[in-house]
């Protein structure tokens, strides 16, 4: 997230110009779906020009939705019980542990917000009426808890500016947990404010457990954590999914990107497309004017003064339960706090490359005229239904992006959001005659209970059948899952019965040869994706059975065969891979899928090339890559050129062989130093670059490394330049032309040291008019 300057003479206009238009864009739109839902949306409550910046009560703020028409909003839990929840969790019998970040943003300077007095409460529904009537303090005294995962009887947390993560336990039975132990901990401090730090712990069909923001993810394996890198890193911001197959889900509130990561598993590389989903997606449509935008009124739909593009997408879950309208199930659903609404989209699969499309004509799924609705987290529960974690506060924004100067700032002030704190609801939305179903108790069942599980209508209960059954690790299920896998039960319980096998290592050949010739598609996939440990072995058996599914009808196994062959250095597979890629050399899906693949084998080979330099700065710039990967990629795109995802156009500028990454290394400190506003070589976009001076000087100098090394040098440039007002004369290098001096990428924390200390004072950001007039 970032923030943009404006003229204080403006401030108010957007607040003022509303007009007739308001009301006809509210009736035009009501009840343009597409024609993928079938539902209406209400147009009560109306649009609010004035929405009132006051707390609302519980009852009033359910009030506030405009939810499709069979919809409802029910509450399940709301302050005092709980405060700040920013995540939840259900462990197997339906407990649900609430991670609360109690110290975030309660003034508009986040004065103590890194104080250790966070906590994860423990809720429970004692008399199953789908609200919350027992809780207590299960871990106290934390620093911003962010990531929560339910295993077996214990709960892994991960909390703010650590990579470490504890599992807790209540050995008692007291609501409290009594015991601790580390499940991973690397004892370093995780950089960036609480924004770009990971969220996550998604246990994934496949049994990897992944992260956003770090290349990393997880294996739960005898009570730890153990960790795999990804080459090529891995993605999203605060939110992370997946759905019924395995497909993961990110987002990048940063580079105000609603979705991405979704093509093919982070593992393999990365893979975007810009028509991935259209430049009107990216448009929000909320039902009350918008005045606290970190982006300035450029962020602002004019005549209404409504946000009109994402700026703050997080939390996002495909719905995969069962008491909600089937038109619902697989559906992506994503919120943004500052337009208060979470977006409904339907997840097309054409050819093996998926697309996103709004399901609705210029509304959303879910709106609300409650100026603190701030919905950062959405699920599926474990009684079939949505619940959406609302945060329900004034204030969305880290301070970072609110200093003295902001435009955020004065309208936070003048509204008083910054008094809007110490609150938080925890909602479900329900369906008109579809009753909540049962909750489950998982934790006091044995295995063989659990493998009817792995058939259950509602996802949830598959997904934490699955991973209930490989934490136990009992193996006299092992009969009954292939029978189960081989059987004829229906698609999704075979495929995590196929999974819960390869989770507990009693996956065979012969079985996955038999589901390669499954009728449906995505069994004939995961079979293809299991495999891969036999490819990468180069089982020349193994290979040549992949061999019968290169003209598979379906593209997803296509897809999947050239990922999994390319994990072999068998020539073979390799031979395969290349047909394959020829046979299909009009479809989109896999010759990108290639692509992909080749850069991430590029990224694992970037050591070799770092192994010229010092250790001094081969080791900076290493640091410099994770910092720019995880945090500056979000705007400026992994490869420097700059993100455009999505049909929209640069959030900021290219960094690609610019002339000030490969200039003055003074400039580009100054710029991270105290941030850049302005136009950026005779081209305005949306936002700045915020102020990185909060980070310290080895931080910068890192980061500032590797851009210069990674995106200044590009092996191309002349070996001489030519003075100003010169011109050539002859053949080869001409005299009058000066040798290019050897370009030093690498910046010293002294010189930031430096820099640092002459423009102490200095509060606003640079623009390039400014550093030129520094440098003459």
């Amino acid at each position: 997230m970032k923030q943009t300057f404006w003229l204080p003479g403006l401030l108010v206009v957007s607040m003022l110009v509303v007009t007739c238009q308001v009301a006809q864009r509210t009736s035009q739109s009501a009840g343009q779906n597409t024609q993928h839902v079938s539902h209406q949306v209400d147009t009560v409550p109306a649009f609010t020009v004035n929405p009132s910046p006051a707390q609302l009560t519980p009852e009033q703020s359910l009030r506030s939705f405009r939810v499709p028409k069979g919809y409802h909003m029910e509450l399940v839990a709301s302050d005092p019980m709980i405060r700040e929840p920013v995540a939840i969790a259900w462990d197997g019998n339906a407990k649900m542990y609430v991670a609360e970040m109690d110290t975030y943003m309660q003034d508009v300077d986040g004065t103590n917000e890194h104080a250790p007095i966070s906590r994860v409460m423990l809720l429970e529904d004692t008399d199953n009426d789908g609200k919350m009537d027992k809780s207590s303090v299960f871990i106290d005294k934390l620093l911003l808890p962010r990531m929560l995962l339910c295993v077996d009887h214990e709960l892994l947390v991960n909390e703010t500016d650590t990579y470490d993560i504890w599992s807790y336990k209540d050995t008692n039975g007291d609501g409290v947990a009594d015991a601790k132990r580390s499940v991973y901990q690397i004892g370093k401090k995780a950089p960036g404010n609480l924004e770009h730090q990971r969220s996550g712990l998604d246990w994934n069909l496949d049994n990897w457990i992944y992260v956003t923001v770090d290349p990393v993810r997880f294996r739960y394996k005898n009570g730890v954590l153990q960790a795999d890198t990804l080459a090529s890193g891995s993605n999203g911001q605060w939110g992370l999914t997946h759905d019924n197959y395995g497909r993961l889900f990110f987002s990048r509130a940063g580079g105000e990107i609603p979705a991405s990561g979704f093509q093919i598993n982070p593992v393999y590389g990365a893979l975007e497309f810009p028509d991935q989903y259209s430049e009107e997606f990216t448009a929000v449509w909320p039902i009350m004017t918008t005045p606290d935008i970190q982006g300035g009124l450029n962020r602002l739909r004019l005549p209404d003064s409504t946000l009109n593009h994402f700026t703050a997408s997080n939390g996002q879950s495909i719905f995969r339960g069962d008491k909600l309208p089937a038109d619902l199930v697989g559906d992506y659903l994503i919120g943004e706090p500052v337009a208060r609404i979470i977006r409904r989209a339907k997840v097309i699969n054409t050819n093996g490359k998926l697309t996103l499309e709004n399901a609705y004509k210029q509304q959303e799924f879910i709106a609300s005229t409650d100026m603190n609705f701030r919905p950062v987290n959405t699920y599926t529960g474990p009684d079939g239904c949505l619940y959406i974690v609302d945060m329900n506060r004034g204030i969305i924004q880290e301070s970072q992006w609110t200093p003295e100067g902001s435009y955020l700032r004065p309208q936070i002030k003048r509204l008083g959001l910054d008094k809007n704190v110490q609150h938080g609801r925890i909602y479900r939305l329900v369906h008109d005659g579809m009753k909540p179903g049962p909750m489950p108790h998982m934790l006091d069942e044995p295995a063989s209970k659990l493998v009817t599980y792995l058939n259950h209508p509602n996802g949830w209960w598959r997904d934490n059948a699955q991973k209930q059954l490989v934490i136990l690790g009992d193996k006299s299920v092992v009969p009954t899952l292939k029978q189960i896998v081989t059987g004829k039960t229906n698609a999704l319980g075979r495929l995590h019965a196929l999974w819960t096998l390869e989770g507990l290592d009693a996956i065979d050949k012969d079985l996955l040869f038999q589901v390669m010739k499954d009728e449906d598609p995505q069994l004939r996939r995961a079979a293809v994706w299991i495999g891969e440990r036999y490819v990468k072995q180069g089982d020349s058996q193994m290979i040549d059975k992949l061999r019968e599914l290169k003209s598979d009808p379906s593209y997803d196994v296509r897809t999947q065969l050239v990922l999994s062959l390319h994990q072999s250095k068998s020539p073979a597979a390799h031979a395969l891979a290349a047909e394959l890629i020829e046979q299909n050399a009009g479809n989109e899906m896999l010759a990108s899928t290639q692509k992909s693949l080749l850069k991430n084998d590029a990224v694992k080979t970037y050591g070799s090339r770092l192994g010229r330099l010092e250790p001094t700065d081969r080791n900076r710039v290493l640091a410099g890559a994770n910092t720019f990967k995880t945090l500056c990629a979000t705007c400026h795109g992994p490869d420097g050129k700059g993100m455009a995802v999505g049909g929209s156009s640069m959030v900021a500028p290219p960094l690609f062989a610019s002339k000030r990454v490969v200039g003055d290394k003074d400039v580009l400190i100054k710029i991270l130093l105290n941030g850049l506003s302005g136009p950026v070589d005779e081209k305005t976009y949306p936002d700045v670059m915020p102020s990185m001076s909060a980070n310290d000087d080895e931080w910068i100098a890192s980061v500032l490394s590797y851009i210069r090394y990674e995106f200044g040098y590009t092996g191309n440039f002349p070996p001489y330049v030519r003075p100003a007002g010169t011109q050539p004369t002859g053949s080869g290098p001409p005299p009058e032309m000066v040798k290019r001096r050897s370009y030093k990428p690498f910046v010293q924390p002294e010189d930031v040291k430096r820099i640092r200390e002459q423009t102490t004072g200095r509060t606003r950001a640079w623009t390039l008019a400014d550093l030129d007039k520094v440098g003459e």
